[in-house]
């Protein structure tokens, strides 16, 4: 009997059963259904690992005691809390990855990224608002900033922003965040059909032109001087993003260029997603703050979708080509979930349309205007 009072089972709770049965439940669907397996399956198990009572995985102890603290604990606090490093890696690597052509080739879309970004400033304020219903103020001024990034659907920007206000929002804002960027299969194509008709979901898009090298270049180096020079605070996510995608676009360098985009994207991806689950516990979940974080996250990712469609349709009463609507929701910062959604969408009313290169320009423009709102945000309230 007191060997078994020393075991996990006598101090599981019905909370951690529960969280269990989540993290289960998002690795089964990275294995079996395929739904973004490098973000479900890592947080599932992070999330089984962090309700395994008594193991101190993901403790950390002040003092710098190694033997007290828990791997994830120390990755937790060092890589994200004190120095976060984590999300500007995962930018290095995303940028490499990345295509400024259709931006260059069709720069309006850049309005159809900012406009989707509505639902930061939705979550922001309704996370504020909440205070009029509660005493005291459910979140304050630095946690409401920390929330209304959520509405971005940009996990790495939500973990920084996060850190930088709001360290103990972390877990839970992470979480949620990469959460609803793996559900925009679910959440945005209802609203997509909602908000447009059939004949504007079967605007066909004429092709991009062929944007020259020297145009690939200058684009990601100037937009980082001048987006440097306005917002400082946005400085670790923009310049790791246009240099990881310089090194690609330079064509001299590919080693770098494939180091960035595979083994530091890949490793930097392991440790962010497991330690993030690994801070979503019961004790952290089931309170009323949680709740409140996970209603706004999904009203501000529909806004998001909402506000990029509607400008959209906006556009076209003004602009000669018209564009297809559908191509505002990938205004979100979900790469490249959000402009395939786009696409899947738009064939389904024309089998003939081809929406993705012309959906990849709200997408990447919106990866940037949510680090650029997180600059502001952490400029203006840290």
């Amino acid at each position: 009997m007191e060997f078994l009072s020393e075991t996990g089972f006598a101090s599981l709770t019905w909370g951690n059963v529960l969280l269990l049965i989540l993290g289960a439940g998002f690795a089964t669907a990275a294995i079996i259904k395929r739904t973004e397996p490098y973000v479900l399956l890592p947080i599932g198990l992070g999330i089984i690992l962090g309700n395994l009572p008594g193991t101190g995985l993901a403790d950390f102890n002040p003092s710098g005691e190694v033997q007290a603290s828990g791997i994830f604990g120390v990755i937790f606090h060092y890589t994200l809390s004190f120095w976060n490093i984590l999300p500007p890696l995962i930018f290095l690597g995303l940028g490499a990855l990345t295509d400024f052509g259709p931006i260059i080739a069709n720069p309006k879309t850049m309005l159809l990224g900012a406009a989707a970004q509505l639902g930061i400033f939705v979550a922001f304020w309704s996370a504020l608002s909440l205070g009029f219903f509660t005493s005291p103020d459910l979140f304050s001024l630095k946690e409401a900033g920390a929330i209304g990034i959520i509405g971005g659907a940009d996990g790495p920007t939500t973990i920084f922003a996060s850190a930088k206000l709001a360290p103990d929002l972390l877990g839970v804002t992470a979480v949620v965040a990469y959460s609803y960027m793996a559900s925009v299969v679910f959440i945005q194509p209802p609203l997509m059909r909602l908000l447009t008709t059939r004949n504007e979901r079967q605007i066909r898009m004429r092709s991009l032109r062929e944007v020259s090298k020297t145009e690939k270049l200058l684009f990601p180096a100037g937009a980082m001087i001048i987006i440097i020079l306005f917002v400082p605070e946005s400085a670790p996510l923009i310049a790791m993003f246009m240099i990881g995608n310089l090194f690609g676009e330079s064509g001299v360098v590919p080693r770098l260029s494939n180091a960035a985009s595979n083994e530091i994207l890949n490793i930097a991806t392991i440790f962010l997603m497991i330690t993030i689950g690994t801070q979503l516990s019961a004790e952290r979940v089931f309170d009323l703050r949680t709740l409140a974080i996970l209603l706004l996250g999904v009203a501000a990712f529909a806004c998001g979708t909402i506000g990029g469609l509607l400008f959209a349709k906006m556009m076209n009463l003004f602009v000669k080509e018209k564009v297809n609507p559908l191509i505002g929701s990938a205004g979100v910062s979900a790469v490249p979930m959000a402009a395939r959604i786009s696409h899947t969408v738009g064939q389904e009313a024309n089998p003939g349309n081809y929406l993705l290169p012309h959906a990849m320009g709200p997408n990447v423009a919106g990866v940037i205007g949510s680090a650029v709102v997180a600059g502001v945000f952490i400029s203006v309230l840290g």
